[in-house]
């Protein structure tokens, strides 16, 4: 049926709001998502981690940089493709609009008046907004009056104090001084740590960038991570590092000794992070199965640089990126690391790891965590984000909370105790080894005032896999004597005499029999202290932790 020209002419009018131009336009926006996130942002995200710090020691620098690069460039990968999808998503959606636009409707006069909305602007955050609508003039004179069309935009945030006497900590952490009847003279003398406040004003300068660009913001949840830390000193002089916090979980880190293969899945992952700060000299010449995930992105990269389609600035980023990987190849090549998974470790922000403090964690430094009664021997295996504490590996997460997972913490509330020792990690970094783990911090916390009565330290079980013994060539059936040859009878002697044994080869002695030796039972452990490694555990009490 034909159609009045005037309805006709009215449609074309309608789809022509999109076209060519329009197109060009988000590629242009696309080049400028690119452009955003080079090199120069690397840059000035570790500038901003290490340059406001005390220098780092030495043994440390490499691993602690190289681990701010990993975090920094993941989460700018997780940015871009978090734009990219954004873009495509906005380009097909208006690709559609165009193509079943009709003919707009007279739309009613907008309702005058204030407008008021609450709702969420993040997680646990009250957001509430007000519009006001209201009759002004003559649109030419609107357009370049500044208040004929403005917004106001305030955040509320209180930073907490650091719990200091013993009844706050026991608020979260009931019975603590049971656990570790040490700690009450210590926190009798306790001083906050400055890093407290550090932490927090990290965190406040997080959510005033976010929020000065309208970025999603730290939930309520992850600013209030944390319900104090501070700088213990026990009566013999020894320092310890005290944390009370929720616990999230790390699920990084690869070893291609202990763990030669992994699931596909996390080999060509482009947000698992194989590495740990707390690495060694490879021992073996397996290699490390996440090497060949990492090639392939090598390679992936370098075919889309040769592309000429590939805009300068994405070609640019991709330049960095290549030689992120290579290096990230080398280190895998030649050294092991921690496997959240099987190894038990706990977190610091990273710019604490790198600080020149007496009191601060360093990597390797051991500590134990206390939960529900509950202690846990571990150390100090990664470094995380300078505006969030309490992380653990997922292997101690599990063991906490069966039902912990990568994307499930095990604790929320901050009732997790982080008892860690500065000054104690050993000279030389080496695999994993849990039961000198149990013992080194067996001897630490000794040193403050040892454990309460019933109380143990857990006793962490190797669970990688292992390898499947060769198996066995089949036995061969054994080969039939040589015969031996017949003897004449001795005529000196009676025809059915018995034969007398021989008597022992010259200089020999026989052989004495063995003497019954009793079993060594070992000493009891003193009161509130865990029996030695492999000796036999009496009944747990309450409290215990096995």
């Amino acid at each position: 049926m034909n159609e009045p020209r005037e309805t006709k002419n009215q449609r074309k009018r309608a789809v022509r709001w999109f076209g060519i131009k329009d197109v060009i336009y988000l590629g242009i926006i696309g080049v400028g998502i690119v452009a955003g996130l080079n090199s120069a942002k690397v840059k000035r995200g570790l500038k901003e981690i290490f340059a406001p710090k005390p220098a780092a020691a030495s043994v440390d620098k490499d691993d602690i940089f190289r681990q701010a690069e990993a975090q920094i460039t993941a989460e700018l990968e997780k940015e871009y493709e978090s734009r990219m999808a954004a873009l495509r998503k906005s380009h097909e959606d208006a690709m559609k609009q165009a193509s079943e636009q009709e003919v707009p409707e007279p739309k009613a006069e907008p309702e005058l008046g204030p407008l008021s909305d609450v709702r969420k602007l993040r997680s646990g955050i009250p957001f509430k907004t007000e519009v006001k609508i209201g009759k002004g003039g003559i649109a030419s004179k609107e357009r370049i009056d500044d208040a004929s069309y403005t917004a106001s935009y305030q955040l509320s945030l209180r930073l907490p104090t650091a719990a200091k006497t013993l009844a706050e900590l026991e608020t979260t952490s009931p019975g603590l001084s049971k656990i570790l009847p040490g700690l009450p003279p210590m926190v009798e003398k306790a001083q906050v740590s400055p890093w407290f406040g550090r932490l927090y004003d990290n965190k406040a300068a997080r959510v005033r960038t976010d929020a000065n660009t309208l970025n999603e913001l730290l939930t309520k949840h992850n600013i209030y991570d944390c319900e104090t830390i501070l700088n213990l000193t026990a009566a013999n002089g020894r320092k310890v590092f005290f944390m009370q916090a929720e616990m999230d979980v790390v699920s990084d880190g690869s070893d291609g000794d202990r763990l030669p293969a992994m699931p596909d899945e996390i080999v060509n992952s482009p947000h698992y992070q194989p590495f740990t700060s707390y690495g060694w000299p490879k021992k073996t010449a397996t290699p490390n199965p996440m090497v060949e995930g990492w090639e392939r992105r090598v390679t992936a990269a370098q075919k889309e640089l040769a592309a000429a389609a590939t805009p300068a600035a994405r070609k640019a980023w991709l330049r960095d990126r290549i030689q992120y990987l290579k290096r990230g190849i080398d280190d895998l090549k030649g050294r092991s690391f921690l496997i959240a998974d099987y190894d038990p470790f706990i977190v610091i922000p990273i710019n604490l790891l790198g600080a020149n403090d007496s009191f601060t964690p360093k990597v390797g430094d051991y500590a134990v965590v206390v939960y529900d009664k509950k202690l846990y021997p571990s150390i100090v295996g990664d470094g995380g984000p300078v505006f969030k504490v309490g992380e653990a590996s997922l292997r101690m997460a599990k063991e906490i909370n069966p039902k912990a997972s990568s994307y499930s913490r095990p604790v929320s509330d901050l009732k997790v105790s982080y008892v860690v020792f500065p000054g104690s990690r050993e000279a030389e970094k080496t695999p994993p080894d849990y039961e000198k783990w149990r013992n080194r911090c067996h001897e630490l916390l000794g040193e403050i005032g040892g454990l309460g009565d019933g109380y143990q330290l857990h006793q962490w079980q190797d669970l990688l896999p292992k390898p499947a013994p060769p198996a066995s060539a089949p036995a061969l059936a054994p080969a039939p004597p040589d015969p031996v040859p017949a003897t004449a009878p001795d005529p000196s002697k009676p025809a059915g005499a018995p034969e007398k044994p021989a008597a022992n080869p010259p200089g020999t002695t026989a052989p004495a029999a063995p003497a019954s030796t009793p079993p060594v039972t070992p000493p009891a452990p003193a009161s509130g202290a865990p029996a030695p490694a492999g000796a036999p555990q009496a009944p747990a009490a309450s409290g215990d932790s096995r």
